[in-house]
């Protein structure tokens, strides 16, 4: 029993996550266009006739912006709240509309998705867990601050995508505004490299095996920055850096405590047995 997960791309420029087993999938957000979603998941051998549904974590541009045409061309339904589809109003057939609140448990297929509310400065923001048989995968991007609610789901999770969008120093002496500074270093913007690691050391589960560091910022921070700080932490955890301009590998999460990287041509095979 496993999900196979994989960052389809992730940051400013556009956000969007695969979590899913042999029956079926979701995609955390569609801040991607359709067409690069298409190239990118058929590049990992992953299928989006699988995919079963979006989830829309919050209105911004980066996290919504391929999701009309996605949800046009493949019909799937579309998860999101009230006050996010409110706000952002998108193009999308009613009848593939869902509305959600907070901690709702909601079933696709054989996954469970839990949606639980987070710090970040959009009108009803967000984060997920997706579980099947035991196995538990956490959505945490756009935090600006750690809460009871992130600590006990990533708690939970034997893998997760955990955003680590800045390095508290480069941001200090780059050239942002004061006010953009603020918003995202104050408790509603973006979680730093080292409130990532915190969380990540106090706080992470015996069963988790892999750490998808996500959100990175293009001129606050670097993947080096990152993959050194979490590496000299990491213990048993695969530390993966989800780029901002590509895909990542697909990886098979299993339970309780055993994982491996999907190559290429194994993703295919497992492509293949979809069908």
């Amino acid at each position: 029993m496993s999900l196979f997960i994989a960052s389809i791309n992730s940051g400013s420029n556009g956000n969007c996550y695969y979590v899913g087993n042999q029956q079926e999938a979701v995609l955390i957000d569609a801040g991607v266009s359709c067409r690069e979603t298409e190239k990118r998941m058929l590049k990992l051998g992953l299928s989006l006739k699988k995919v079963k549904a979006v989830f829309v974590s919050h209105e911004h541009t980066d996290h919504i912006s391929g999701l009309v045409s996605l949800v046009k061309k493949y019909r799937m339904p579309v998860y999101i709240t009230e006050s996010t589809f409110k706000n952002s109003n998108p193009k999308i057939d009613a009848a593939l509309l869902r509305s959600y609140s907070a901690n709702d448990t909601i079933n696709i297929g054989t996954l469970t998705v839990i949606p639980f509310q987070k710090y970040h400065d959009a009108f009803d923001p967000h984060s997920y867990t997706v579980e099947f048989a035991g196995v538990k995968v956490g959505v945490f991007t756009d935090i600006g601050a750690v809460c009871n609610r992130l600590v006990h789901h990533f708690s939970q999770c034997h893998a997760a995508f955990l955003e680590a969008n800045y390095d508290e120093e480069m941001l200090e002496r780059g050239g942002y505004p004061l006010a953009l500074k603020n918003r995202i270093r104050k408790g509603n913007g973006h979680l730093s490299n080292k409130q990532a690691a915190a969380l990540f050391m106090q706080h992470r589960p015996a069963h988790m095996s892999h750490l998808l560091l996500s959100h990175l910022s293009k001129n606050n921070n670097s993947p080096k920055i990152v993959k050194d700080l979490f590496d000299s932490i990491a213990g048993k955890v695969k530390i993966i850096i989800a780029s901002r301009n590509k895909e990542t590998g697909v990886y098979n999460i299993r339970h309780p405590k055993v994982s491996s990287v999907y190559t290429l041509s194994e993703a295919r095979e497992f492509q293949l047995s979809l069908f």
